[in-house]
């Protein structure tokens, strides 16, 4: 049985996914063009990540950059209403009578880790449907990727192709990158907001509280943001080309992927998509803070 208060976070959590889609999606979709369409060949299809938005916008208008967002918006509000409800109702139990209000690295970890495990059962189908659709575009040089109409043709079209499992295609990567990341994420955002909540002068007045917060929210947000995508932006580079190769008998083991393009185009190739993937994660996760935040505080959540 679902307490009110966590009920709240779930609430507040789905805003936060919101948040995050609106802010970060155009981001994300250069992100995903370039680690699937740079890590190919020899010949890099994008020269970085200012002439890849440049062709989007030049090609598709702005619309481009907002391809694949639908199956954002329900793959991320989901998990992010999930996320941070299961985390909060994870991190209770493992407290359990505990009244320390320093972060405890034995909980936050696990705590992070299970919903990560979680949560990458949702995230990988609508992933894998958002990213077949980022990568097609109407760029000529595209052409060996299948096209879809929208996220539903592409999720029937790949189960028509590659059965229920095809749907499912990364689902390691994706669970080792949300476990590994998540626990970076929380430990980083549970810490630095700590740290800033104890050494601010708490000011008074509603409205300078509510700046205040909104602040600490940015800052801790979009640093944990920048944390979890440092971390794990190698498996992510592998999981994008795991779910958008064309061919599906090719390899989904995350290590081998990795070490074929680290072969191929070194470290360097690896850690394709890093410049968006930063750019992205400090305002998109800073957004979802704060939204979550202000959320909470709406409805009336106590937050520690």
């Amino acid at each position: 049985m679902v307490s009110g208060d966590a009920a709240k976070e779930y609430v507040a959590g789905f805003s936060a996914g919101i948040a995050m889609v609106i802010t970060g999606h155009p981001f994300d979709t250069v992100k995903v063009k370039l680690q699937a369409h740079n890590t190919k060949t020899q010949v890099k299809e994008y020269r970085n990540a200012l002439h890849c938005t440049r062709r989007i916008i030049s090609t598709e208008g702005v619309k481009g950059l907002y391809r694949g967002a639908t199956s954002s918006f329900i793959g991320i509000a989901l998990e992010s209403s999930l996320f941070f409800g299961i985390y909060s109702q994870t991190k209770q139990l493992l407290q359990g009578e505990s009244q320390i209000s320093k972060p405890q690295l034995q909980v936050i970890i696990p705590s992070g880790a299970f919903v990560g495990a979680i949560i990458s059962l949702i995230l990988c189908p609508s992933e894998l449907v958002k990213c077949r659709m980022q990568v097609q575009g109407k760029d000529s040089a595209l052409s060996s990727y299948v096209r879809y109409n929208g996220p539903l043709d592409c999720a029937l079209k790949t189960i028509k192709t590659e059965g229920i499992k095809g749907m499912f295609r990364g689902g390691l990567t994706t669970l080792l990158r949300e476990s590994i990341g998540n626990a970076v994420f929380f430990t980083t955002y549970e810490s630095s907001r700590y740290y800033m909540h104890s050494n601010l002068n708490h000011p008074k007045g509603q409205a300078s509280k509510l700046l205040q917060d909104a602040g600490i929210g940015i800052i801790t947000g979009g640093l944990s943001g920048m944390a979890f995508w440092a971390t794990v932006l190698p498996l992510d580079v592998a999981k994008t080309v795991i779910q958008t190769n064309p061919d599906a008998k090719s390899s989904c083991n995350p290590m081998l992927t990795l070490y074929s393009i680290y072969r191929r185009f070194g470290l360097r190739g690896c850690y394709a998509g890093l410049g968006p993937t930063l750019a992205r994660a400090f305002p998109a996760n800073a957004a979802a803070i704060v939204t979550l935040e202000l959320t909470a505080k709406m409805l009336g959540v106590k937050r520690d």
